[in-house]
């Protein structure tokens, strides 16, 4: 059996004709898939009943349980699926007052076991299927009963590890017949992945492009993030200048502020550094308090830190983190039920 989650729709319609059906038909499964939601065959009404019992010989919607759900105060909404192998995934809704963001994920969990991140601490497991990508997306869209805005692939895994699943489902979310979704509506985030960087910049579409930095320094960036010690800075700059000569797009960068470790004028004075002739945006994160050795800036500092890089030209903001009240971070709630 085929995932039907999986088939863009071209290849749909090619589904429909090896069975002797119609090409519109396909249309029609994707209007019920994309635009009202459904995922079972049985309740789309507009086939025949013959063919809706052949497409759930043929067909399967790849399995996706709530198996634990947190809601925070300030609306954030964070799931934990299980999925057909009894593997773990977390995705999670952040509610904006002008719109709505999916953070979803790309892998079982996460090779690169960076330092300060719950999801590489439970290790890694597989890729997941560009169904299971999709999947996500529609299971959070029915759980809101409402259509998202934007989908960040900023939740477990590397999306460059996988992105050949990655560019299908955002390929097929994209698609003005089924749910059309813009490409600037999406963003992929990397932990620094040069070849994946550059082949985004090839790809022709448009898609935003987040860097998780957090030094701008080889050694410490390597103690915090071990993709550094084969990726280093150098070549992430060269991928990140290549990306901007293609798109033109600026480059978000994540800086995860950690209290003695990377917030200093000297660490401003590296970005600076770093980042000269390159359109970027930092956005600050407070560490979020996975690992214990890591301790959250203060607001002052965290302030002062801001202070420091918007007096030399970096446009920056402190990222105020929704859903710190449950387990939103990345990994969190997958890593406390495994531990």
């Amino acid at each position: 059996m085929k995932d039907i989650l999986s088939l863009g729709l071209d290849e749909t319609r090619n589904l429909m004709l090896s069975i002797e059906e119609a090409a519109y038909r396909a249309n029609q499964i994707f209007n019920w898939v994309y635009k009202k939601r459904t995922l079972n065959f049985s309740e789309m009404t507009s086939l025949p009943e013959a063919l809706r019992g052949k497409l759930s010989g043929l067909l399967y919607f790849p399995p996706m349980e709530a198996v634990e759900k947190q809601t925070s105060k300030d609306g954030t909404e964070k799931f934990l699926w299980k999925l057909e192998d009894g593997n773990q995934i977390e995705s999670v809704v952040l509610r904006h007052p002008a719109h709505v963001t999916f953070c979803i994920s790309s892998q079982v969990g996460c090779a690169l076991n960076c330092s300060f991140c719950a999801t590489g601490a439970g290790g890694f497991s597989r890729n997941l299927s560009t169904g299971e990508i999709v999947s996500q997306v529609i299971h959070m869209e029915r759980a809101i009963d409402g259509p998202v805005d934007n989908v960040v692939f900023m939740g477990m895994g590397e999306p460059f590890l996988n992105e050949n699943s990655v560019y299908k489902a955002i390929d097929i979310l994209h698609d003005p017949r089924g749910r059309n979704l813009g490409f600037r509506h999406f963003t992929i985030s990397t932990a620094g992945i040069p070849e994946g960087i550059k082949r985004l910049a090839d790809s022709g579409m448009d898609i935003r492009l987040s860097v998780s930095l957090h030094s701008a320094r080889d050694e410490l960036r390597s103690s915090l993030m071990p993709v550094n010690r084969l990726h280093s800075l150098d070549l992430l700059r060269a991928a990140l200048e290549y990306y901007q000569q293609k798109t033109g797009n600026r480059i978000t960068f994540e800086y995860a502020l950690i209290s003695g470790v990377n917030d200093t004028a000297g660490d401003v004075a590296q970005l600076r550094k770093y980042l000269r002739g390159i359109k970027s945006f930092i956005n600050i994160i407070p560490v979020n308090p996975v690992n214990p050795d890591f301790e959250r800036p203060s607001d002052r500092k965290v302030a002062d830190f801001e202070e420091r890089l918007k007096a030399v030209g970096f446009e920056s903001a402190v990222r105020h983190e929704k859903g710190t009240d449950i387990d939103a971070a990345c990994g969190q709630l997958r890593h406390r039920r495994r531990g």
